[in-house]
C-alpha cells in the first residue's frame, strides 16, 4: 500500500494531462505542481513567508549537499528539516545521484555506491543507497528518492543499460533501507534515449512497492524533441494511480508540454538562475530586463501579475538593479518568476479539470515563448509574428 495518498481527479481529452491531489506527511498537494529548488535548505534569497506568498506547495532539498553540510546529525537534533528551516509544508529530497553525475572527474562509482571527497573538508565520502536513505530519513522529507546512476542521455546502449541495471539494484537497496519509515519513496526510471531500455526500466520498477515514479536521465544532453518523446513514452508506461515526476525540468514551455504528456511534478533552478541574469517570465512571454529598452520602461514585469514585485516595482528599476548586480534585483525577479510558475501550474490544473486543456495548450505555447514582446529584436519579432 502506498504511503502517499494520490487521487486522480481529472484527465484531459486529447491529452495525457491530469489533475490530482496527494496527501503527504505535511499536508495536501494539488497537482500538477512545480517545486522550488531549495538545495541547501533554502530557496536562493527567499524567506519561507515569501515562498508561501508565491504559492509554493512543496520544496526540494538535496541530499548530497545536506549530507556534507550541515550533516544528518543536525537534522536529527532539530527533528528534521521542517523545524530547522521553519517550513511547515511538504519537502522532497533528491538522492544526490544527479550531483554525483555532475562530478565525473571527482567521483568513482562502484556497486557499493559513489565515492568522492567532500567539498567542505576534503573527507572521503561513500554515498551508497543506504547512506542516501539514512540521510533522507534524518532530514525528514515527505518524499525521498532512490539513489540512481545518471548517465548522459546520449550514452551508448551498453553504457545506458549498465547504469539502468545498477539503478534497479540500488532501488531495491533503497527500499530495504527505508524500513518502517512513514516517508514516501519514489523510484527513478532510467534508460537514456533508448525505447527498449526505458520500457525495461519502467516494467521492472512498477512491480516494486514505490509510492511514485520519476523520469530521470532527461535534460542531460538530448534535444527538446527527444526529451518530449521519451517523457511521453515513459509516463504512458507508469501506473495511473501514482504520481509522476520529471526531474530537473524546466522552462514554462517545458512544463506545459510535459503536463500534456502526463507529468504531475516538476523542479528546476531556472526561475532563480535566470532571475540572476535579469530574465523574467510573464503571461506575454519572456522579458530580458538587462536590455537597454527597459531603462525607461515604467510598467511592471507583467501587468496581469499580482505578485509583490509586480505590484510595487517597475521594469526600469529592475533593469537598474540587474545592471548594477544588486542582489535585491535577483531576489525580486525570483519572487516574480516563482509566482508565475505557481500561477501557470494552477492555470493548467483548472483547464484540465474543465477539460479545456487541449485548446489552452495550443494558445499558451504561443504566448509564453515570445521574447521581449514590447521591445522585440529581429529574432523575437519573427517569433511574435509566428504567434
Amino acid at each position: 500500500m502506498s504511503r502517499l495518498s494520490f487521487q486522480l481527479l481529472a484527465s484531459a481529452s486529447s491529452s495525457q494531462a491530469r489533475a490530482g491531489t496527494m496527501q503527504t506527511l505535511h499536508g495536501q498537494v494539488n497537482t500538477p505542481v512545480f517545486m522550488p529548488v531549495g538545495t541547501q535548505a533554502t530557496v536562493k534569497g527567499m524567506r519561507v513567508e515569501e515562498l508561501q506568498a508565491v504559492g509554493a506547495q512543496v520544496l526540494l532539498a538535496n541530499t548530497y549537499h545536506l549530507l556534507l553540510r550541515p550533516g544528518p546529525e543536525v537534522f536529527q537534533h532539530f527533528g528534521g528539516i521542517h523545524r530547522f528551516m521553519n517550513w511547515h509544508g511538504p519537502v522532497l529530497t533528491d538522492s544526490g545521484g544527479f550531483q554525483i553525475f555532475s562530478l565525473p572527474k571527482e567521483r568513482r562509482i562502484t556497486e557499493a555506491g559513489a565515492g568522492f571527497r567532500s567539498y567542505v573538508d576534503g573527507k572521503a565520502i561513500l554515498l551508497s543507497p543506504e547512506v542516501s536513505i539514512a540521510t533522507q530519513r534524518a532530514i525528514g522529507s515527505d518524499i525521498m528518492m532512490v539513489l540512481d546512476e545518471c548517465v548522459p542521455s546520449t550514452s551508448s546502449r551498453d553504457v545506458a543499460a549498465r547504469a539502468m541495471e545498477r539503478t534497479h539494484r540500488w532501488a531495491l537497496r533503497s527500499l530495504a533501507a527505508r524500513e518502517d519509515s512513514p516517508q514516501s519513496l519514489f523510484a527513478i526510471v532510467q534508460g537514456a534515449c533508448d525505447e527498449g531500455l526505458r520500457k525495461e526500466s519502467a516494467d521492472f520498477l512498477r512491480t516494486q512497492p514505490f509510492d511514485g515514479f520519476a523520469v530521470g536521465g532527461l535534460a542531460v544532453g538530448e534535444t527538446k524533441d527527444e526529451r518530449e518523446h521519451f517523457c511521453g513514452l515513459v509516463t504512458a508506461m507508469l501506473p495511473e494511480h501514482l504520481p509522476r515526476y520529471l526531474m530537473g525540468v524546466g522552462t514554462p514551455i517545458d512544463l506545459l508540454e510535459a503536463v500534456h504528456r502526463g507529468v504531475d511534478m516538476f523542479d528546476c533552478i531556472l526561475p532563480s538562475a535566470l532571475a540572476q541574469q535579469g530574465t523574467a517570465f510573464s503571461h506575454k512571454g519572456i522579458v530580458r530586463l538587462r536590455r537597454s529598452p527597459y531603462k525607461f520602461n515604467d510598467v511592471p514585469i507583467d501587468e496581469d501579475c499580482s505578485c509583490y514585485t509586480c505590484k510595487n516595482y517597475t521594469r526600469a528599476y529592475l533593469h537598474h538593479l540587474t545592471k548594477a548586480t544588486e542582489g535585491l534585483g535577483w531576489h525580486m525577479i525570483t519572487q516574480h518568476n516563482l509566482h508565475f510558475y505557481g500561477e501557470l501550474m494552477a492555470e493548467m490544473r483548472q483547464h484540465i479539470i474543465n477539460d479545456t486543456f487541449a485548446d489552452y495548450r495550443l494558445d499558451k505555447r504561443r504566448e509564453i515563448t515570445v521574447v521581449d514582446r514590447d521591445f522585440p529584436t529581429k529574432e523575437s519579432l519573427n517569433a511574435l509574428t509566428l504567434s
